[in-house]
């Protein structure tokens, strides 16, 4: 998947952050990527779930199979011994993991088939990661913050540094990702991250107003990863 976006959306994703950081002491980080992960185990997990289905199936009616066996291979109701029924039941399990597993290297089938908590929680993680190397600690009041927006997921974390998250509850960034969100869900990337810019930008000038001899000391920019 390919960002959505044009050379001038990013400056003006950038000049929304040089914006709001006029009014405050916060320096606010935007971070947008593809995806989150790739669920490979969850590819994984389905295919094996399959393999074990067909196997159920199997035992649970091993007459009908076995016979349906026989014709496809033109046999004539052919005594199966234990050892080829295990061979048959090997045969299949394989097939079946195999396949499902082709059928799951199509990104949209395997993130469409990954639950809703398992994507929630790959997209938290990721942003963290991303806050930890680009935002945590490095100003010196502790007053930086993530906008983390995860395309593929269609999902959104707002991250705060420690002095931030003294004073400002995550609930408050509700109204934030709500712009955010209310822009997304029409397809305009660039309006979502600026709506949701803006709205921290307005909460950090309110706990953090800016002072005189304030520097910026995160990069303003649109950062695609």
């Amino acid at each position: 998947m390919t960002h959505p976006l044009t050379d001038t959306d990013r400056a003006r994703v950038a000049a929304a952050v040089t914006h709001a950081e006029l009014s405050s002491a916060g320096e606010i980080v935007t971070i947008i990527t593809p995806r989150s992960d790739i669920y490979r185990d969850v590819a994984l997990g389905w295919s094996a779930f399959v393999a074990l289905l067909a196997l159920a199936a199997l035992e649970l009616a091993p007459d009908f199979y076995i016979a349906l066996v026989d014709r496809v291979l033109g046999l004539w109701a052919s005594d199966w011994s234990p050892r080829a029924v295990l061979g048959l039941a090997l045969t299949v399990a394989t097939l079946k993991f195999l396949g499902m597993l082709a059928l799951m290297a199509w990104f949209p089938l395997r993130l469409w088939l990954t639950p809703g908590p398992v994507k929630a929680a790959r997209v938290h993680a990721r942003a963290l990661t991303c806050f930890r190397v680009g935002a945590q600690s490095r100003t010196t009041g502790r007053t930086g913050i993530l906008i983390y927006l995860s395309l593929a997921e269609h999902r959104a974390e707002i991250i705060a540094d420690e002095a931030i998250a003294a004073k400002v509850s995550p609930e408050v960034w509700g109204d934030a990702m709500h712009a955010m969100l209310g822009h997304l869900r029409q397809g305009h990337v660039a309006d979502g991250m600026i709506a949701a810019v803006e709205q921290v930008g307005a909460v950090l000038a309110l706990h953090f107003p800016r002072a005189d001899d304030d520097i910026n000391e995160l990069p303003d920019r649109l950062i695609e990863v």
